[in-house]
């Protein structure tokens, strides 16, 4: 038989590479998904096996099995996808996506270096940013998401990275990727993109002009809410110091969890469809509400960087963020939350059920001020899952009753 890659007259589908493009089933006897190879020992059959596999290792653009922690076929078949689908050179399995974020700033930062971070950054990464980095002597000025090219005004004769997130976290801006790219590029800087809201279904971040892209994989990749990894995929001129890094800190995912994520990934384009139609669903409805100030989700009119992700971006995931109109009390609030039933409450997104978790961001943005309405109401994120839209809609109807009642 043929393969689906010699079949075809023109490069597949994204749908179609997700069920025909991941592994081989010929290498692995017939079998349909690459086996799990639980593996930390790798023998050899002499000496020059050794050294020409480490020579291959060495050339750090080929995948051999040298070490566990380096990669097995199962590693090796997740990695080789994700690049396929972001338009990347090559891809790297790290432990979680916060592994991803800080691996991918570690990897090209020195004592002494200056680097631009988005405000709207995801909460852990601006931790590990204020933290760690400081402690290592490397400064960060946060940028206003929004501030498109603008952005070279803020660049010093020492910065070394921009580090971007969009939509932004909680607030969800859309920023004008391909001009900070841009900006930087012309100073020497390397820009590193959060892509976990869109996925490189909905966002190509090296079309764009990124040079390393990052994801939770733990999200809509994985998409069942059972593991976490991280996923870093380069350029080619970025991949051997991002694989220098990531190996020198004995970053790894391991085989079971791999495993997860290859059958997650299989179906994350009908998974993500489901997301999209629901999560836009609610959003309309939710903006109709007298309850609600404002709906903080890219794929409305109103909403912030519209333009911009219509542009760039070919759809939108599950995950967007509301605000409460004004004059409902915290205990009404709490009794809002509190009465969902569909919409569970806890961290994370991206897995096939709903979820919520309010927030405040007062004081936790220091570039630009969040969307007017985030900065003095009640808001709270939802993650919508694969349920009936109905039932969603009807959970978030009832529990609104609580805010009148209180």
């Amino acid at each position: 038989m043929t393969t689906p890659f010699e079949h075809a007259s023109r490069p597949l589908a994204t749908d179609t590479y997700l069920l025909h493009g991941i592994g081989d089933a010929a290498e692995f006897g017939g079998i349909v998904n690459p086996p799990v190879y639980h593996a930390s020992t790798v023998t050899f059959r002499n000496l020059a096996d050794m050294e020409a596999r480490g020579r291959a290792i060495d050339a750090a653009d080929t995948d051999v099995m040298w070490y566990g922690r380096k990669g097995t076929p199962t590693t090796f078949a997740l990695q080789n996808a994700l690049a396929h689908l972001e338009g990347g050179y090559r891809s790297l399995l790290v432990s979680s996506g916060l592994a991803a974020c800080t691996s991918a700033i570690m990897a090209f930062v020195k004592a002494g270096d200056h680097i631009l971070v988005s405000d709207s950054v995801y909460g852990p990464t601006r931790h590990f940013v204020d933290t760690v980095l400081a402690r290592c002597n490397i400064s960060a000025t946060y940028y206003d998401p929004c501030i498109g090219a603008g952005i070279g005004s803020l660049f010093r004769p020492n910065t070394t990275l921009v580090f971007t997130e969009s939509p932004g976290s909680q607030t969800f801006e859309i920023q004008d990727i391909p001009a900070i790219a841009q900006a930087a590029h012309a100073r020497g800087a390397v820009v590193v993109m959060d892509n976990t809201w869109a996925t490189p279904l909905y966002f190509k971040p090296f079309e764009h002009g990124v040079d390393v892209s990052v994801q939770a994989a733990t999200k809509y990749i994985v998409g069942h809410s059972d593991a976490l990894m991280g996923v870093i995929t380069t350029n080619q001129a970025t991949w051997r110091t991002v694989r220098e890094y990531v190996f020198a800190a004995g970053q790894h995912a391991g085989p079971d969890d791999v495993y997860l994520a290859l059958r997650g990934l299989r179906t994350m384009a009908v998974r993500l469809e489901r997301h999209q139609r629901n999560g836009l669903a609610l959003a309309q409805w939710l903006a109709q509400r007298p309850e609600v100030a404002q709906v903080l989700h890219p794929g409305l009119p109103d909403a912030p960087g519209h333009a911009l992700w219509k542009r760039d971006f070919t759809g939108a995931s599950g995950l967007f963020s509301v605000v409460l109109a004004p004059g409902f009390s915290d205990h009404a609030f709490r009794a809002f939350i509190d009465h969902l039933a569909l919409f569970r409450l806890g961290f994370s997104w991206g897995g096939f059920e709903s979820l919520v978790m309010p927030f405040d961001l007062r004081g936790e943005r220091t570039a630009a001020p969040p969307p007017a309405a985030a900065a003095v109401g009640q808001a709270f994120r939802l993650h919508v899952g694969l349920e009936a839209k109905e039932d969603l809609i009807d959970d978030l109807a009832m529990a609104m009753r609580q805010l009148a009642r209180q």
